[in-house]
């Protein structure tokens, strides 16, 4: 600053921000620290209502279940419902259900292995105790509306020799805890070994634990094949479990907030929302790490992490800030050297001065 020819000293001519720029990532492991990789903006609403924006991504959950930031400002998104269904369309309050997941009862068995080609036909009739009388076995774990395990025994016999005008066929017996259950089932392979459609076992009226609500249990062998690769199973699962509670919550690069549970279950509770705008650097400034929309940002266009021009979402990391460190103390530097090249400039005119005076 000049006051005619004087120096007055120094004073801030204008402010600038470059926030359309990415920081870097430094990797926290915790859950629900988030980081935008690409363009996006958190919408975070204030007590107040209004709505904010920030790339800030260190939330927490409070006692409500609230996905808030530092500042309690609550992180916006799609909910779900009771059955983890996205309500799509539907922006609000992100919370996650502090409570347990109750225990359910399985229904549906998905079970898929291969049958080794080259096994014989077993001699005389089918018995549990008679490892003879069967080829191959496996056990599947079912639950029932308790929460209580049940062993699901499938006991493979191979009924049809091969032969290249009739398909492969095995019999399939199951129990349940030891006994057995249902009516045998029939799964028939071609001559290349793939199993023809419609090869589902139904095990009506099997369950009936004590204590606990009777059910049915539909089993499903697609993709189960016949190959020379020996017996080995590569999916068995039921869709039931036990009862458990809930011991964190995640969030996946898509955005989608999930609590997940002691018995290793875990339930979508909503997705998160990101918000761009035409002109970013046009938005107003709040505080240090959050602005609002403006006349010059434009509106906020919303969408979910990863569509459209917005970034997705490194889960477990925080953004640093955008400046480049290294060119800021270059500049510094360079600062402090003109500095000093100017105070000697003055040093050595006043040397020039005092000299020419003491002449005269």
């Amino acid at each position: 600053m000049y006051a005619q020819s004087q120096p007055l000293g120094v004073a801030v001519s204008g402010v600038s921000q470059n926030i359309s720029k990415d920081g870097q990532k430094d990797k926290t492991g915790m859950g629900l620290d988030l980081a935008i990789s690409g363009g996006g903006f958190f919408v975070v609403r204030e007590s107040s209502g209004d709505k904010a924006y920030t790339r800030a991504g260190m939330f927490r959950s409070d006692v409500d279940g609230y996905l808030v930031n530092g500042q309690g400002m609550k992180l916006q998104g799609y909910p779900a419902d009771a059955a983890g269904n996205i309500q799509a369309g539907i922006i609000s309050d992100l919370k996650i259900n502090n409570a347990g997941v109750p225990a359910k009862a399985s229904t549906n068995l998905d079970f898929m292995a291969n049958l080794e080609a080259g096994a014989t036909v077993p001699v005389g009739t089918f018995n549990v105790t008679d490892q003879n009388s069967y080829n191959f076995t496996t056990t599947s774990t079912v639950y029932d509306s308790l929460g209580r395990e049940h062993a699901v025994a499938h006991y493979f016999i191979k009924s049809t020799a091969a032969t290249s005008a009739a398909p492969n066929q095995w019999t399939v017996h199951h129990s349940v805890d030891g006994t057995v259950a249902g009516a045998s089932h029939t799964l028939q392979f071609t001559n290349t070994g793939v199993l023809i459609p419609s090869s589902s076992a139904k095990l009506t009226g099997a369950f009936d634990p004590a204590g606990a609500a009777a059910y049915d249990i539909d089993i499903d062998y697609t993709g189960t094949t016949q190959l020379n690769q020996g017996f080995t199973t590569t999916r068995n699962k039921s869709d039931g479990y036990t009862s458990g509670v809930k011991n964190g919550e995640r969030i996946e690069s898509d955005g989608s907030v999930y609590a997940t549970f002691s018995n290793g279950e875990r339930m979508l509770q909503g997705k998160v929302v990101l918000a761009n705008f035409a002109s970013p650097n046009g938005l107003v400034t709040q505080n240090g790490t959050s602005w609002s929309e403006s006349n010059k940002s434009g509106a906020a266009l919303l969408g979910t992490p990863g569509t459209g021009l917005l970034g997705s979402l490194e889960s477990g990391a925080l953004e640093n800030s955008n400046v480049d460190i290294t060119a800021e103390l270059v500049g510094l530097m360079t600062a402090q050297r003109n500095y000093q090249a100017s105070t000697k400039i003055i040093s050595t005119n006043d040397s020039m001065m005092n000299a020419l005076f003491q002449v005269l």
